[in-house]
C-alpha cells in the first residue's frame, strides 16, 4: 500500500482505515496533523492514543524491513521508537513531514538496538558461554540456555550492580563515565566490575548445572 502523503485525498492507517474523511482538503489534513502533533508534544494522552492507532502497525512493518524480518528486533525497536516519540515529538506541518521524521527515529532506534544486541552477545561470550558449554562451537540451544540463565542472573542483581554491568557491557560506557555516574573512583568501578563478572559466571554455571 502506498505511503500517505499530504497531497492524498485522505490519510490512511496501514489497515486502510481513513484517519480523516476522504472529502478533506490537503489544507484540512495538514491542519489536523499540526493539531495532532502539537497535542502529542504537549503530552496529551488522547493524542498519543490516536497516534498509536494510526501508526503502530505501519511503524512495525517499516521496522521489519529495516531489521530484515527479525521480529524480536523489530518489536524491541518499535517500543523504543514509541518512547522516543513521546520524548521528542514536536509540531509538524504535514503528514508527509511527520512520517519522514518517524522513519528517521525508527531507523536510528533499530540501529541502536542492533548495537546493543551485539554487545549482549559479547557479554554472553565473556561471562559464560565457553565455560558453560565446554565446546568451541556451541549449538544454538546451548547459547539460548546460557542467555536465559544470564538474563535471570542479571535480574537478580541489586539495581546498582545491574546498572553498572549493563552500563559497561550493553550501553558501552567507559570506566570513567561509570565513575562519574556512580560517584565511585575508577579503581572502585573496575574492582566492582571484576567481582560482578565472577559472580555472574558462577551463578550462570550454577543455573545451567542445576536439574
Amino acid at each position: 500500500m502506498p505511503e500517505p502523503t499530504a497531497n492524498a485525498q485522505s490519510v490512511f492507517s496501514l489497515t486502510g482505515a481513513p484517519l480523516v474523511e476522504t472529502s478533506a482538503t490537503p489544507g484540512a489534513m495538514d491542519n489536523r496533523m499540526q493539531q495532532l502533533t502539537r497535542r502529542i508534544a504537549a503530552g496529551e494522552e488522547a493524542a498519543f492514543r490516536e497516534f498509536h492507532e494510526a501508526y503502530f502497525d505501519r511503524l512495525y512493518q517499516f521496522l521489519l524491513v529495516v531489521t530484515r524480518g527479525q521480529e524480536s528486533e523489530a518489536q524491541e525497536a518499535l517500543q523504543q521508537t514509541l518512547l522516543r516519540v513521546v520524548r521528542y515529538a514536536r509540531k509538524f506541518d504535514s503528514e508527509a513531514a511527520f512520517w519522514s521524521w518517524l522513519k528517521v527515529v525508527a531507523r536510528s532506534t533499530a540501529r541502536d538496538a542492533g548495537r546493543k544486541q551485539r554487545r549482549y552477545l559479547t557479554l554472553l561470550q565473556r561471562f559464560a558461554l565457553h565455560e558453560a558449554t565446554q565446546a568451541e562451537s556451541p549449538t544454538l540451544a546451548q547459547a539460548d540456555a546460557v542467555g536465559d540463565a544470564l538474563e535471570e542472573c542479571l535480574a537478580e542483581l541489586e539495581a546498582p550492580d545491574r546498572q553498572l554491568i549493563e552500563g559497561k557491557y550493553l550501553d558501552g560506557s567507559t570506566v570513567r563515565e561509570l565513575s562519574e555516574q556512580t560517584g565511585l573512583t575508577e579503581k572502585a568501578v573496575e574492582s566492582r566490575l571484576l567481582r560482578l563478572r565472577r559472580t555472574l559466571r558462577e551463578q550462570v554455571l550454577k543455573k545451567l548445572h542445576t536439574p
